[in-house]
């Protein structure tokens, strides 16, 4: 009874030992993961609450749907309205409410400046007509947003999110005139391609699963979709492709909710297309001419603007999940039915864009030639790289690993004993 007893202690300790090596360590890799599931999705701060975020001037008519931010002066000389599909709880976010900002001068001419929900704020003169207030208050205040500080912010997260290597599993191809992107990860696909390989295309389709970011960076100083007289973004998000429209668009806005289109070494970005672009356009160092086209379905951070026209941008802020500061999410298994290289059916017919006059305003100067801020270094990590996005590592579970060898022998030691006991006995 006594031999058994023992056996049964160093089988308790043994299977300790057991448990303790099938769960410490998950326990362990499983703080990286954690902060993928909490990677952030407000990683533009700021500037993140404006569908129209601009370091300098800002020409453009005739209404912009979200909030508008102008580091420079607003020319809405031809007509512009502002903030018409931000919801209450959208306005209170901003900073002291306000869904106009604009730290130079307003220009309205004869027209209105029509502010439909929150605040307005102007740093310098408006001109002529005064601002039409629906909801909120006109203050005089030059100071509420730092545009010189958020935009070193932008141009660093810009340059650190382009050193990011493609996802495993993304395809990019283009044939003839179609350009198509191709990624199956839950969470997170991120695409390379050139702007000339962009200027190439004359349809462009980009198929993630539904819910997934999608990171598309682009080289290049330049990107000129007018080259290719690109006519349509087509995507799904694991179904058919939809040409992405303000009322249509794949898996109800999912994908185009949480795709960006980076463009770290721009100088300019020219649209000047029919085609509603989709996503969020970051180019912090680039003037966008918007053209008289199309709208944009999403956000823009840049570095001047112009457009009119039907060259809105729409209310589809960006929802992705982006890795913070320092932090980078590990890949995750791409999901089943979503393996690239099939190309679902196309549905959806292209829509036909407003005819609307262009605003009377002349495109503003070009961005300053300051050189863009050196990304800020990362956190050290083996194989890092400054301004990188550090990926996170798992060295905590080597101490573990110790701990349950050391356990696992000293329980092989009780079992070892007591066989010996036995054989006496």
């Amino acid at each position: 009874m006594r031999i058994s007893a023992t056996a049964t202690a160093a089988t308790a300790v043994l299977g300790g030992a057991l448990v303790l090596g099938l769960t410490a360590v998950p326990a362990a890799q499983a703080t990286p993961r954690a902060d993928a599931a909490g990677c952030t999705t407000d990683a533009f701060g700021i500037a993140g609450k404006y569908g129209e975020f601009v370091l300098g001037d800002d020409v453009h008519s005739p209404d912009a749907e979200g909030a508008v931010a102008v580091g420079g002066n607003a020319d809405f000389r031809g007509g512009f309205s502002v903030a018409n599909e931000l919801s209450a709880a959208e306005v209170d976010a901003l900073p002291g409410r306000t869904s106009l900002v604009v730290r130079g001068n307003l220009l309205n001419g004869g027209s209105v400046t029509a502010v439909m929900k929150g605040n307005a704020a102007v740093g310098g003169k408006v001109s002529d007509r005064a601002l039409e207030m629906h909801s909120g208050s006109f203050g005089q205040n030059a100071g509420l947003i730092d545009f010189d500080a958020e935009f070193t912010k932008l141009r660093s997260y810009s340059s650190a999110l382009a050193k990011e290597p493609a996802t495993t599993g993304t395809e990019v191809e283009l044939s003839g005139g179609k350009l198509t992107l191709e990624g199956g990860n839950t969470t997170r696909n991120v695409f390379k391609v050139t702007a000339g390989q962009l200027e190439q295309a004359k349809d462009i389709y980009l198929k993630v699963p539904a819910g997934a970011t999608a990171v598309v960076n682009v080289s290049g100083e330049t990107y000129d979709m007018a080259k290719a007289g690109t006519t349509g973004f087509f995507l799904s998000g694991g179904q058919g492709y939809v040409l992405d429209d303000k009322l249509q668009s794949a898996s109800d806005g999912k994908v185009r909710a949480r795709l960006l289109w980076n463009f770290p070494e721009a100088r300019t970005v020219t649209k000047s297309s029919q085609a509603a672009w989709p996503g969020s356009v970051l180019a912090p160092g680039a003037h966008l001419e918007l053209g008289t086209g199309a709208p944009v379905n999403g956000s823009v951070w840049v570095a001047s603007l112009h457009g009119s026209g039907g060259a809105e941008t729409h209310h589809f802020p960006f929802t992705g999940c982006l890795p913070e500061p320092g932090k980078t999410p590990p890949p995750t298994t791409p999901t089943p039915g979503n393996t690239p290289g099939t190309t679902p059916p196309v549905t959806g017919t292209p829509s036909t864009p407003a005819s609307t006059p262009p605003a009377s305003g002349t495109p503003s100067a070009s961005p300053s030639e300051s050189a863009p801020a050196t990304p800020a270094p990362s956190q050290s990590t083996p194989g890092g790289k400054d301004g990188d996005l550090a990926s996170t590592g798992s060295s905590g579970t080597i101490p573990l690993v110790i701990g349950t060898a050391a356990v696992l022998a000293a329980g092989t030691g009780l079992v070892v004993v007591a066989r010996r006991r036995s054989k006496r006995a």
